[in-house]
């Protein structure tokens, strides 16, 4: 009897990681196997473009469709139900995702421990005489680990208790004292307890990520609440308003309520889908923290360093803040306008009937900037360079308005927010709310930024150069190219050519953005992040010098 259930378990085993089948699928020559085992071993053929079944070794020019097997499937969990019933420690026995005992023979224990000495696993009875022999009882013991012998160094055969920052790799003792003599070299307990600070610190802004965003998920959902509010409010009362008119006046109550709720789901919509994406950054950021958890507390310092090293580096999109918005209402000026409209009845209904319409478009959005230059121009401002910042071969001039580079020494006096080794300047003024301006160049090309005035004044281009840290953002124009940089990161931009870039400036929503200004502002590049300081406006060139080239700071009004 046990002889024919052991054969009916082999029977319905995969043939490729011989356990019990998982999500068994059938191919066409009759043969079954679990479903991601025979898709990887088709994956490894996948370069020859011929597949083959592992067990007949028929050939298939093109990669066969697998379809689950529902009857094996269902034999399968059967079998699955009677085992648990037949043996009540079948948990004990390793699955395909566990670390099996090396000695056991036919269906494998799990492994209780891993042996450094010995690099093997063993379970609880096969590891018995690593707690009675004296000599083994010096082993080093740890919890069950599939790469151990990763954790054995390939060329002397030693375990590696060792670490080279050099290399970045772990080595054993051996190694230390040859290939890796002049490097710099430190105990893998000395380097885990530096990955374990590196540990801590990011969870920490993992935390306070989730903070963040969980702040900014409640500020969405009352902005929503607000904006619901303020829509169905304005409604309400145009609607009144209205009934008090002709048939005409119905009419136009029709077309404000459209305007309206378009408006109101344009605005609702955008909340959302940053909700959402706020939600999920949640999750994810939730996720990464419990695998760093988990990986703190390994007892083993090489697994730990192995393991720390093979984790992906966490990736975060650009966190943006999300403006407030007041218990008032946000369509007042809408109600506003359609009180005037009952005022003055036929005025309005023959002659300003679009002031309504605008009134709706004026509505300050969540997240967006304005879309036309004349928008963009509400918030113009005049910017002039502070003499005292600009590098000494770069002359000011038309009331500081325009730069120059020179190949002279321009003998600026000594003054400590001067720029001594980067060829650039700041703006006098600082922009804080909203900001626009718009700088023209010639030539072969300029740099523009905006970076806070605690940016340093000397040393390497990545502690003071506009665009290579963290305190600053640049995008560099050429006649064939842009390229924004910012934390010494190149990002190529792609957009139209124009000799006249303009910058907007949004410091309370976090917003930088860079337009090509000709008959229509096209986007070039869009920053959304958090500024903790008030900004400056910067003009860099690298080529400035050799050059002579110039650019002008231009001073906007209104037209």
């Amino acid at each position: 009897m046990a002889e024919s259930s052991q054969l009916f378990t082999q029977t319905f085993n995969c043939p490729i990681c011989l356990d019990l089948l998982k999500e068994p699928v059938t191919t066409s020559c009759g043969h079954s196997y679990c479903g991601m085992c025979i898709s990887n071993h088709w994956d490894a053929e996948e370069e020859n473009h011929i597949y083959t079944c592992p067990q007949c070794r028929e050939k298939f020019i093109r990669r066969p469709d697998l379809k689950k097997n529902i009857m094996l499937a269902k034999l399968v969990e059967e079998l699955k139900k009677n085992r648990l019933q037949d043996d009540p420690d079948d948990q004990r026995f390793a699955a395909a995702e566990d670390m099996a005992c090396d000695f056991c023979t036919g269906r494998k224990l799990k492994a209780f421990k891993s042996c450094l000495n010995c690099v093997a696993s063993y379970c609880e009875k096969h590891l018995q005489p690593h707690h009675e022999s004296a000599a083994l009882k010096r082993h080093k013991l740890v919890d069950p680990f599939k790469k151990i012998q990763e954790m054995i160094c390939s060329r002397h055969d030693e375990v590696m208790k060792m670490f080279c920052r050099t290399d970045q790799q772990c080595i054993c003792i051996l190694c230390s004292m040859e290939e890796h003599k002049d490097h710099n070299t430190v105990s893998a307990a000395a380097e885990r307890t530096e990955k374990q600070r590196e540990l801590q610190e990011s969870r920490a802004d993992i935390h306070k990520n989730i903070q963040d965003r969980q702040k900014d998920v409640e500020l969405l959902k009352k902005q929503e609440k607000t904006i619901n509010l303020s829509a169905d409010q304005t409604v309400e009362h145009s609607e009144q308003m209205f009934t008090e008119l002709i048939r005409l006046l119905h009419q136009r109550s029709s077309e404000l309520e459209k305007e309206v709720r378009s408006k109101q789901q344009t605005e609702v919509s955008a909340v959302r889908a940053l909700q959402e994406k706020l939600e999920q950054e949640i999750s994810e950021l939730k996720k990464r923290d419990a695998e760093l958890q988990q990986l703190s507390h390994t007892e083993d310092h090489i697994q730990f360093v192995l393991s720390y090293s093979s984790l992906s580096a966490l990736s975060v999109s650009t966190h943006s803040s999300i403006i407030h918005r007041g218990p008032g209402s946000c369509f007042e000026e809408v109600t506003a306008a359609v009180s005037e409209l009952r005022e003055h009845l036929h005025k309005v209904l023959m002659e300003n009937w679009t002031k309504v319409c605008h009134t709706v478009e004026r509505v300050d959005d969540l997240l967006s900037e304005p879309r036309t230059r004349a928008g963009f121009l509400k918030y113009s401002q005049e910017i002039t360079l502070d003499p005292n910042t600009a590098q000494r071969y770069l002359r000011l001039s038309e009331g500081n308005r325009k730069v120059t580079g020179r190949k002279e020494d321009q003998l600026h006096p000594d003054h400590p927010d001067r720029f001594t080794d980067c060829y650039q300047v700041l703006s006098r003024e600082s922009l804080t709310g909203r900001c626009y301006w718009e700088v023209e160049w010639r030539r072969r090309g300029v740099c523009l930024s905006v970076a806070y005035n605690s940016i340093s004044r000397a040393g390497k281009v990545k502690e003071c150069g506009f665009g290579f840290n963290d305190k600053s953002w640049m995008l560099f124009c050429s006649p064939k190219s842009y390229t924004f940089i910012h934390n010494n990161i190149l990002s190529p931009v792609s957009g139209p050519q124009s000799s006249r870039i303009g910058v907007y400036v949004d410091h309370t929503a976090g917003i930088l953005s860079f337009y090509s200004v000709s008959e229509t502002m096209t986007l070039l590049h869009r920053v959304i992040t958090t500024f903790t300081e008030p900004l400056h406006a910067g003009i860099i060139d690298f080529v400035i010098v050799k050059l002579g080239n110039h650019v002008t700071v231009l001073r906007l009004t209104h037209t």
